[in-house]
Formats: structure tokens, C-alpha cells, sequence
């Protein structure tokens, strides 16, 4: 237990954290049969007696991201984050590597990008540093792979000061071109 005491304080961790402490995957069974660690979701663990997450509105999507070797937080999960969309996710939208083997299981749902570095960046959910897209990335994806509407109004959202930080339009025009979104038509409409 002594290699897992810098883990023990957070809200959770994943195995991937415990082996590179020198704990290997069997001992995690073991704490988990003895009461001393509790399995949250596949290949992410807490102690019994962490603390509670302060923020329960995204405990479930940091574990979700956690679970997935490689995964970051995208379209609908990350413009819930971003506050760019007044839309609940039905799903943890999780987006990986091109050609990985991540499985799909309720409620995540698993995107596949062949560029999947582009854009990525972490956000501080309780202390936990998760990978996610950022704002930019995040409007071009939904362009992509969402409906019009709501690609529309997270643009208008992230254009808007409303929120904390505007969107970068310099980095969006960057991003559409190499993404091959046309984006300039809704740049037009949302700036006149």
C-alpha cells in the first residue's frame, strides 16, 4: 500500500497510474476483494475512503475517459464542458486513434480520428487532469460530426461574451483547413 499512497488521496486513478507506482494489476484485484479499493469502471479505481468528488455533475465522465487507454473527451461531452451547448449528452463522447481496438460500452461512445493530436489539451476536473479537445477543435468536430444546429450555436456560444474565453478564430480557420471544413459561410452569418 505504501507505492499506492500518492494515488489514495485522489478521487480516483487508473491502473495505467498504479503500475507506473510499481503496483502490478493483480495486487489492484486483491485490494478490490480485501475492501481496501473500490473498481469504479474498468481499469479505474478509488479508495474506499477518498474523498467524495466536489463536482458530481462530471465524475462519471472523468472515470469514463479514464477507461479508455488513449481517450479524449470530444463533441457533445466537450461542448458540455466548454459550456458551449445547452444539449445534455446521452454519451460520454470519447474520441480515439484511428485503428485502435477501444470498444464502445455504455454509456461511452467511442469516435475514431485519424488525427487525433490535433488540438488536444487538458481540462482540471477536481484535480484530475483530463485529455479533451479544445474549443477550436471542438466547433470544427461538430461541424463534422454533428448536427448543423448545434454546430451552429456552439460557434455562436464560443463567439459570444458570455463565456469565459472566446474562441480563437485564427486557430479555427486553422483547423477547418486542415480538417476540410468549410467554415467560412458560418463565420459570415455568426459575425453579421
Amino acid at each position: 500500500m505504501d507505492l499506492l499512497k500518492p494515488m489514495l488521496k485522489k478521487t480516483s486513478f487508473t491502473a495505467k497510474e498504479a503500475r507506473a507506482c510499481g503496483v502490478h494489476p493483480a495486487l489492484l484485484s486483491y485490494y478490490v476483494k480485501t475492501g481496501i479499493l473500490e473498481r469504479v469502471k474498468y481499469g479505474v479505481y478509488r479508495h474506499t475512503e477518498a474523498p467524495e468528488p466536489s463536482n458530481m455533475q462530471w465524475a462519471d465522465l472523468v472515470q469514463s475517459v479514464l477507461s479508455v487507454p488513449g481517450g479524449v473527451v470530444c463533441l457533445t461531452s466537450a461542448l458540455a464542458l466548454y459550456g458551449l451547448t445547452e444539449e445534455i449528452p446521452r454519451h460520454h463522447w470519447i474520441a480515439v486513434r484511428h485503428g485502435t481496438t477501444a470498444k464502445a460500452r455504455f454509456p461511452i461512445k467511442i469516435v475514431r480520428y485519424r488525427n487525433a493530436e490535433l488540438g488536444r489539451t487538458e481540462f482540471d476536473v477536481d484535480g484530475i487532469h483530463i485529455p479533451i479537445y479544445d474549443r477550436e477543435r471542438t466547433i470544427i468536430d461538430a461541424f463534422r460530426k454533428l448536427s448543423r444546429e448545434t454546430a451552429i450555436k456552439a460557434l455562436k456560444a464560443g463567439m459570444s461574451g458570455r463565456k469565459k474565453e472566446k474562441i480563437d478564430l485564427v486557430k479555427l480557420q486553422k483547423y477547418a483547413k486542415k480538417l476540410r471544413v468549410p467554415i467560412e459561410p458560418y463565420l459570415l452569418a455568426v459575425t453579421t
